[in-house]
């Protein structure tokens, strides 16, 4: 049997991906190995959100040259920047076997059997028409040993902010029917899956029979399921009806992902998001008023083109009004073709030392929040789902809360399990405790299964 390796750069998407692309490749006998060193094939599975993802992929592919000498592996590069990017890829990394985009997923045994009978480079990047899309199905058995897992629900985005690349490595808008999603939903609970995650590029704009909030409810309704998540999501989407699942339904977890950008209503109009400061802080006020304990995150850019420091204090100060329970920060970096990379002498470019003193003391700032944040819980109880052995610590469990705080806690607790765990200890990052009261179990036993594919996030 043939072994491959799976390095995944950037989103829940991309993650999702892999696991479709583990599974196209199961059905040729390929199985999965935890190294490159003895795979047999070696995909990255690239994200192009920024420029420092790109780099890391191109150096991920020098190290694995090493391995195609030694072992003559195949190599291939799948994902956005294989979307965007493909004739740069072939030009630049000649031992690069093949290259496709995020709609060809499910011709990989196709490709991989011309590549090993005519023996050429294959490129298989064409867009598949909306029309004529259809989502690849998972297979439940690829999810053994997992109580929490990713669902699609829709790909592609058509807001065409100025800054991202989204819409030209991932096209427009699909959303996935509901009545697949909702099979797809109850085929994971009959391997011990509790928790699902509904991932999209703007899962609130869903269109596939019924709207978000319905399909949310719906979900939350499957037999086995204990626990709804989603990801992402753009403020202009955030209806009140959305706002009202979270008051009726308790199994939507206490965690909304809300990317603001930019606290700048100027910087907000040259980055075409439709949406001012205020009518952001009015949903989310809504959206407190029903859960007042709600954790709510955000994406911020620095130093994006045009940007004062007057506009940086904007920023600066919507997340001290806020108190926003992680941000994920980033420095501006021009991406092809977008309206931002070919306006950014025009509107003005941030310098790079300028851009990282910002970015600093946003984090600066969103550390003191967190640990602030976290050390409310300790002396308390929360509630979490156990996921299997700690990540930092192999003689613990760890889980997530309804907010999807990280919790390292000593016990004993089977992977998806529902337990209390008495709080001692807290980080930035995460929660330290002892298990208390074991609130259910899974109606499937979930073994212990060590991951086999690295997944290496960094956008």
């Amino acid at each position: 049997m043939k072994r491959y390796f799976i390095h995944t750069f950037g989103c829940q998407m991309n993650v999702n991906d892999t696991n479709r692309m583990g599974e196209a490749l199961a059905s040729m006998s390929y199985s999965a190995t935890p190294t490159a060193d003895n795979a047999d094939l070696i995909i990255l599975n690239t994200c192009s959100i920024r420029e420092k993802a790109e780099d890391k992929m191109l150096s991920a592919l020098g190290r694995y040259r090493q391995v195609k000498l030694q072992r003559g592996a195949l190599i291939g590069v799948g994902g956005c920047v294989a979307q965007q990017e493909k004739d740069k890829i072939l030009e630049k990394v000649p031992y690069v076997d093949f290259v496709f985009g995020p709609d060809a997923i499910g011709k990989l045994p196709e490709i991989i059997a011309r590549i090993e009978t005519e023996k050429v480079r294959v490129v298989e990047t064409a867009w598949v028409d909306s029309e004529s899309y259809v989502f690849p199905q998972a297979d439940p058995r690829s999810s053994v040993g997992r109580t929490t897992e990713f669902v699609t629900v829709m790909k592609g985005c058509d807001n065409v902010c100025a800054f991202c690349v989204v819409p030209h490595t991932r096209g427009r808008e699909v959303s996935r029917p509901f009545t697949e999603v909702l099979q797809e939903v109850a085929r994971l609970t009959t391997v011990g899956v509790r928790e699902v995650t509904l991932v999209g590029q703007n899962v609130n704009s869903y269109l596939g029979g019924i709207s978000f909030a319905q399909l949310l409810l719906r979900t939350a309704q499957v037999p086995g399921i204990e626990r709804v998540r989603f990801t992402t999501s753009h403020p202009h989407d955030l209806s009140d009806e959305l706002v009202e699942a979270f008051r009726v339904e308790p199994k939507i977890m206490s965690h909304f992902h809300l990317p603001v950008q930019s606290g700048s209503n100027e910087v907000l109009v040259r980055m075409k998001r439709d949406y001012t400061i205020a009518n952001y802080l009015e949903r989310l006020a809504k959206l407190r008023a029903v859960r007042p304990d709600i954790a709510v995150t955000t994406d911020i850019i620095v130093g994006y083109p045009g940007e004062t420091e007057e506009d940086f204090e904007k920023t600066y100060q919507l997340c001290v009004d806020v108190g926003f329970d992680g941000t994920y920060t980033f420095v501006y970096s021009p991406r092809p073709k977008t309206i931002a990379g070919l306006k950014e002498a025009e509107w003005g470019p941030v310098a790079h030392e300028v851009k990282v003193k910002r970015l600093e003391k946003l984090n600066a700032l969103q550390k003191k929040v967190s640990v602030a944040l976290m050390s409310q819980h300790v002396g308390g109880t929360v509630e979490v789902l156990v996921e299997g052995t700690s990540r930092t610590n192999a003689a613990k469990r760890f889980g997530r809360t309804s907010h999807n705080r990280v919790v390292n806690f000593d016990g004993d607790a089977p992977i998806g399990a529902l337990v209390e765990i008495k709080v001692d200890s807290s980080s930035q990052s995460s929660l330290g405790g002892v298990q208390g009261r074991v609130i259910s179990l899974p109606n499937v036993a979930i073994p212990e299964v060590a991951p086999v594919a690295e997944s290496c996030v960094v956008a």
